[in-house]
């Protein structure tokens, strides 16, 4: 079977709005730009969309070549400039160090404003670090029939959109949860080749609207109704996460290639 890539999403800013691209550059630890930046509060605690949802209203824009960030807030003004490194900070992420160096400017501000809290903006010292699993998981694939076959199942007329699952890669053409076959295997997606390593457990960040930040589906319940008792590396699986085995370059509309999975052992 051969499926294609149906979205290729990132976020700049862990926690803050997706950013929708055409194509991209998988290295050996991800998408360079993906999750670069992260949040801390006053304590120097890592905050994500759980705590905090309406900050995924926050449409950030990212330029590595002039270091230049851009936010657009949700009254549609826009926070901007080249960012300047300030001090180092060593940041808990589930239970391993994530080191970075504070960045300063104006977006602290901005984003503390938007949260009723201090914030902190922080830029990661290694590409790749801050996403949810490390280099354990440089991204995350997520079948649309899988999308589909979830709105059937918590009896919506309408689908569920995917981004409030904040998956890398969506893939289309395929039946539903053909992904979960794919673990222990080999799978080239356009110039790419990823060796998906487990499911994605879900948490209360899905719940949430994907623009507003407020909860307004029960995806957990709807999962553990239907999905509680399937084979899982993970609790409520939806989607996969992957290793890069092969970088290459991955646009919309290539190819899944099923026909080169391989079976390998770790």
């Amino acid at each position: 079977m051969t499926g294609t890539v149906a979205w290729i999403s990132i976020a700049p800013v862990k926690a803050l709005g997706l950013v929708q691209l055409r194509e991209v550059f998988v290295d050996e630890f991800g998408i360079r730009e993906n999750r670069r930046f992260y949040l801390v509060d006053a304590g120097g605690r890592f905050v994500n969309g759980k705590r905090l949802g309406s900050l995924v209203r926050v449409a950030p824009e990212w330029d590595e070549a002039s270091e230049t960030l851009a936010l657009r807030l949700p009254d549609g003004s826009v926070v901007s400039g080249r960012i300047e490194l300030g001090g180092p900070l060593l940041t808990n992420f589930y239970g391993r160090p994530v080191p970075g160096r504070f960045v300063d400017g104006p977006w602290d501000e901005a984003l503390s404003a938007l949260a009723g809290e201090p914030l902190r903006l922080v830029l990661t010292d290694i590409p790749g670090d801050a996403v949810d699993r490390g280099r354990g998981g440089a991204v995350t694939l997520l079948g649309a029939a899988s999308l589909e076959a979830l709105a059937r199942a918590a009896g919506l007329d309408g689908g569920v959109d995917g981004r409030r699952f904040r998956m890398t890669f969506g893939v289309a053409g395929l039946p539903p949860y053909a992904e979960d076959e794919w673990l222990g295997r080999d799978v080239a997606v356009g110039e790419a080749v990823f060796r998906p390593s487990g499911n994605v457990g879900r948490c209360a960040v899905t719940t949430q609207n994907p623009e507003t930040g407020v909860p307004d589906f029960d995806t957990l319940r709807v999962l553990k109704r239907y999905r509680d008792d399937v084979p899982t590396t993970e609790p409520l699986p939806f989607g996969i996460h992957a290793d890069v085995v092969g970088p290459g370059r991955v646009r919309l509309g290539d190819s899944v290639d099923l026909s080169r999975l391989t079976t390998w052992r770790a």
